[in-house]
């Protein structure tokens, strides 16, 4: 079998990051108002603002992480494909549309609208940056596990530069083309994935007679210790009631994080009407559910034609799989092409993470709370947003290089135990209960997320065992690694007491507004305009 040409996968990388610079130059043409900077000027049409939101959702740890995940534990890998499908139907359902009609630019606007405006909207941007930072966590730990595998490169230093590489990409493409520029890139990205994954799909179904029940007996074959485990429930999660106990907590911030994640939400501020905002979702909804087909075959197929040793013994370990998968497939030349297709998915979601929480901080704390809604001049938000996108790619290259060699899947599901424990409960609360107030959508934001980080410190996923984060340090005192299962119910009930122990009264003229817009979108597009 040929091994990888690190001169070759350098050359497609190129032309890949040659051309979506050009892309992101040229859409930048027009970026000249906070609109056009934080929300591509409402541009998009639904099938685009649909592709793109496929792009931005289709992460890294949809394709490297539960590739691998399955090929090395099978069935109890695929929950990550069903969890992540489910999650994007919960959102859709309760959340997307009521929060366009709603807000403007970021989730603040949506959680203030009926608050007082400066607590709730600093309480927000500092949830939409701890969720953001966590997600560029398992980006940035995708970035530097594929291209060392790409490069040969083995060493924790050259993998450091690898993460420090996509950072300043990632930098580049926000400060030159704010949302726009970054939608188009996710758009690049989505159909590559997509095309990418079903080409290698179809491949595989090819080796095994276009029959899975073969592809899946040859997936047991190679993996002697495991056998026919990998075909049922328990071989990662069903050891222990421990173990068991974590599923339930994993799926759980699973099925409900992504209707809490603010870089999915704002993306529906991207378009110019509520029609357009639906006809989005089913656009992404096809997408997203055809990918996570895939995953299906290319675990498995990873599986049976690389086995589970060699996926263990390279850089980056289940991370892995996909790549290995396309190098014994089609040689160099696949695994440049998918490998770059890897790369773009990094890219473009660390983009939309990145201008995502720097147009939390731009709209929410500097332009209405430093500057009570009153900035000097129209550039001033966005200069701010260009700043606060450098910090964060700065922060994010640390945590990345920290993180680096953990499971990506994994690392994306706590920062859905964060987004599912500070945002969840708020949104759902401000859109549906009259009577939530000001001091509940403090308790919720705020306690959810320093219970769901604490537990998170305090569990197996930092310390405490031979694949945690810090393998020599021992302060596990949480025994699960997802702590969903206690952060949700405890954010739930801390934005219940808060608001009920408040004397805050609710504004019944405001939630009458909020009500009626959140559902028929009367005076959102007005709103919106100004």
């Amino acid at each position: 079998m040929n091994e990888s040409s690190p001169i070759l996968n350098i050359s497609i990388f190129g032309v890949f990051v040659l051309v979506t610079l050009f892309v992101v130059i040229r859409a930048s043409r027009n970026t000249k108002t906070a609109a056009d900077y934080l929300a591509a000027g409402r541009a998009f049409t639904g099938p685009q603002n649909g592709i793109a939101i496929a792009g931005d959702y289709l992460s890294a740890a949809s394709f490297l992480g539960i590739a691998g995940a399955i090929a090395l534990n099978g069935y109890d890998g695929f929950l990550y494909s069903i969890g992540f499908l489910v999650a994007w139907l919960i959102a859709l359902l309760l959340v997307a549309e009521l929060l366009r009609n709603t807000g403007k630019y970021t989730m603040g606007d949506v959680l203030s609208f009926r608050m007082r405006q400066r607590p709730v909207r600093a309480a927000a941007a500092t949830s939409t940056m701890a969720v953001s930072f966590f997600y560029l966590l398992a980006q940035m730990a995708g970035a530097g596990g594929l291209v060392a595998l790409l490069l040969g490169i083995t060493g924790a230093g050259g993998q450091a530069l690898v993460i420090a590489v996509v950072g300043a990409l990632m930098i580049a493409y926000v400060l030159i083309g704010g949302m726009k520029g970054t939608t188009w890139v996710q758009i690049i990205k989505a159909v590559l994935l997509i095309a990418g994954a079903g080409i290698m799909t179809v491949w595989v179904l090819g080796k095994y007679g276009f029959n899975l029940s073969s592809v899946l007996g040859a997936a047991v074959d190679a993996a002697p210790k495991a056998g026919e485990k990998l075909l049922g429930p328990g071989l990662q999660y069903g050891k222990t009631g421990t173990s068991k106990l974590d599923f339930l907590s994993l799926a759980l911030a699973l099925v409900l994080g992504t209707a809490g994640l603010p870089h999915i939400l704002m993306r529906f501020y991207t378009v110019p009407t509520a029609k357009e905002a639906r006809r989005s979702v089913v656009w992404a909804i096809w997408l997203i559910g055809i990918f996570y087909l895939f995953t299906l075959v290319l675990g498995y197929g990873a599986g049976a034609l690389v086995g589970p040793d060699r996926i263990n013994a390279a850089p980056g370990k289940a991370n892995s799989a996909a790549p290995l998968l396309a190098l014994e497939l089609g040689g160099p030349i696949l695994l440049g092409l998918i490998a770059a297709v890897a790369f773009a998915t990094i890219l473009a979601v660390v983009a939309g993470l990145t201008i995502t929480a720097s147009a939390s901080f731009a709209h929410d704390i500097y332009a209405n709370i430093i500057k009570k809604g009153q900035a000097e001049d129209k550039d001033s938000e966005v200069k701010v947003a260009r700043i606060t996108a450098i910090v964060i790619g700065l922060v994010s290259i640390g945590g990345g290089i920290i993180a680096n060699g953990q499971n990506i899947a994994f690392l994306v599901a706590l920062a859905f135990a964060v987004a599912a424990s500070a945002n969840l409960p708020t949104i759902l609360y401000s859109l549906f209960w009259k009577r939530f107030n000001t001091s509940g959508a403090l308790w919720s934001i705020y306690g959810g997320l320093a219970v769901t980080i604490t537990l998170i410190v305090l569990s197996p996923a930092v310390s405490g065992t031979p694949t945690s984060m810090f393998k020599n340090a021992d302060f596990d005192l949480f025994p699960l690694s997802n702590p969903g299962i206690v952060s949700i119910p405890v954010a739930f009930l801390l934005g219940y007491v808060g608001t009920i122990l408040s004397k805050d009264k609710a504004d019944p003229v405001k939630q009458a507004e909020m009500e009626v817009r959140s559902l028929t979108g009367a005076g959102a597009e007005k709103a919106i305009a100004h």
